[in-house]
């Protein structure tokens, strides 16, 4: 019998480009990999003719790759993948990225910064891809059964200190504030390229437990940010993969209440502007599931409210009822209490206006004309001047409700209002709502006032 045909490698230029910008020997990276190895279990015993033969197109089995990455991004002092070393064994890393909820810290970290690479490379994968509700869903699970990290300490790169953090912290607090002024289309890609240019850097660095804990949690936060200004730019894809990553990113900071809140406030907020009421339904009673005796009042209304929009959506009033009778009540014990002071700084933006706002959508869903005017007007009135996008989609919820109450003229007169507010900012959620207004509208499209608002709403888009 005939031996069968070698199959002819290719060599590995990936690899040693790496290799030379480290300005490492061959014998020095099989070190460097037998010594990271030796930190993950795992009795490795290569040497130079083993990175030799990686060089002409050899693939090293199970971790390896992934520990040669670690190792190499060490020397570098950034984060390295094994798609960067050329070890991706045929796997489209590219699609896949950032769909995951990793089982590994360093497989987060990879995944995480691959993503933000991708992003900053504006890959079409990235623009171009839908939402599939199951892979909203299925992290959710995973977040539930997987046990805690017991380890994010790193000796690798540069030292990373608290005051990295806290800069990190500073940096998400006035991004997210020019967001809700502006709209995302003017910040978002300051998001994306400090992600990129700095945060890999922090991720890949050295850090003692402690600072490490913190390190991902405000890389949580900023990832999730990032995903929220993804659906503002009209990318829903994209911002899937940012949630799912700040999911990963809050567990490995071993912070439950936030991961709850990436459930119940982005993934589920994502569901329903997709229109999978069922979903939204169940992210947030994974939400109250998982960060259980660990979240405030606050947070808890916060869930609850975005359960009720599952079952408003749903077209169940009853279950809306008793759930939204349960964040009411969860405020209500907030504001009894020491008013934010014991709640962490990413629930602390949720008030009064922040669930009115929600249940005036569930009322407007329901059908509900009077309750969801009125709570519509207590989120125009409650947001200050300052959460422009916010106070623009209030009184969008506020002339749909005066829709459903056949008075034309004046939700002609409150949505021209929302459109006013939106004129100075660039937000594709905001302009979806208007859309949606319009669509309200139709019945009336005959009446001089709906046909002026038209003409209006056609003159902004061309602007």
């Amino acid at each position: 019998m005939a031996a069968r045909p070698l199959v002819a490698r290719q060599p590995n230029e990936r690899l040693q480009a790496l290799i030379q910008e480290a300005a490492c020997s061959n014998a020095g990276l099989a070190r460097r990999v037998n010594m990271c190895g030796a930190e993950h279990g795992l009795d490795l015993r290569y040497d130079k003719t083993s990175v030799a033969r990686w060089l002409r197109g050899q693939q090293p089995r199970g971790r390896a790759p992934a520990i040669i990455a670690e190792a190499l991004g060490r020397k570098l002092g950034r984060t390295v993948t094994i798609d960067e070393i050329g070890m991706a064994d045929g796997k489209n890393l590219a699609s896949g990225v950032g769909l995951q909820f990793s089982p590994t810290v360093l497989g987060a970290i990879e995944q995480v910064c691959e993503l933000w690479r991708s992003d900053v490379g504006r890959r079409d994968f990235l623009s171009g891809s839908t939402v599939a509700a199951s892979a909203l869903v299925e992290p959710s699970r995973d977040w539930l059964i997987t046990s805690a990290d017991p380890q994010v300490a790193r000796n690798a790169g540069a030292r990373v200190g608290i005051s990295d953090v806290e800069a990190v912290r500073a940096m998400t607090t006035a991004l997210g504030e020019l967001d809700h002024r502006y709209g995302s289309g003017h910040v978002r890609p300051v998001v994306v390229h400090y992600l990129n240019s700095v945060v890999s850097g922090l991720l890949a660095g050295s850090y003692r437990e402690s600072v490490g804990r913190e390190l991902f949690a405000s890389v949580a936060r900023l990832t999730e940010l990032g995903g929220y200004m993804a659906v503002d730019t009209g990318q829903p894809g994209l911002a899937q993969r940012y949630y799912i990553q700040a999911l990963r990113l809050a567990q490995a900071a071993g912070d439950r209440g936030y991961g709850g809140y990436v459930l119940a406030a982005s993934m589920s907020h994502l569901a329903a502007s997709l229109g999978n009421p069922r979903e939204i339904a169940q992210l947030a009673k994974a939400a109250q599931e998982g960060a259980r005796g660990h979240v405030t009042p606050r947070a808890e209304a916060m869930f609850f409210a975005a359960e009720a929009r599952g079952h408003a959506l749903m077209g169940d009033a009853r279950a809306f009822q008793v759930v939204a009778g349960r964040a009411v009540g969860a405020m209500e014990r907030a504001a009894g209490s020491s008013g934010t002071g014991d709640d962490p700084v990413w629930i602390s933006h949720f008030d009064e206006a922040y669930l009115a706002d929600e249940l005036a959508h569930c009322h407007r869903d329901l059908g509900q004309a009077g309750a969801a005017r009125q709570r519509a007007q207590e989120a125009v009135d409650g947001h200050p001047e300052g959460r422009a996008r916010r106070r623009a989609i209030g009184l969008v919820l506020l002339a749909s409700a005066q829709v459903q109450q056949r008075e034309i003229e004046q939700a002609c007169h409150t949505g021209t209002q929302a459109m006013e507010l939106l004129s100075g900012l660039r937000s594709n959620r905001g302009a979806e709502y208007l859309e949606d207004f319009q669509l309200r509208l139709e019945p009336y499209r005959d009446e001089p006032v709906v046909r002026e608002f038209g003409a209006r709403l056609e003159l902004r888009a061309a602007a």
